[in-house]
């Protein structure tokens, strides 16, 4: 087991999650259902299955929900662009925002491979 608290990758998401909620509180109030709410869920979703996979018995089982993790980071990279898209979100801050998880992404995915 993992002691979760001290591995960057979680720190690092955690961090971005706190990013995610304030630029979501910008978005228009119309999407507080729609695109906050998906944005907000799904950042919350890579620290919590880091957490949850730390405290599993096997490497293999916390690789898995590392794979949860980082397929959660793909959603929130399609949904920044699309929230760019629409004009909730201005190029810089989604490319600093994107970076950071490009970045939680890749070290996830070396922490997963010494798992295996």
């Amino acid at each position: 087991m993992h002691q979760f608290k001290e591995l960057l990758i979680w720190k690092k998401s955690r961090l971005f999650c706190s990013k995610i909620y304030s630029i979501t509180a910008t978005f228009p109030n119309e999407e507080k259902f729609g695109i906050i709410n998906q944005l907000r869920r799904a950042s919350v979703s890579i620290p919590s299955n880091i957490a949850e996979g730390s405290s599993r018995n096997s490497n293999k089982d916390f690789a898995r929900f590392l794979e949860i993790a980082i397929g959660s980071a793909y959603e929130v990279e399609t949904q920044l662009l699309i929230s760019s898209d629409l004009g909730f979100i201005n190029e810089e801050n989604t490319t600093e925002l994107i970076n950071l998880l490009e970045e939680i992404t890749k070290m996830t995915s070396r922490f997963r491979a010494t798992l295996l």
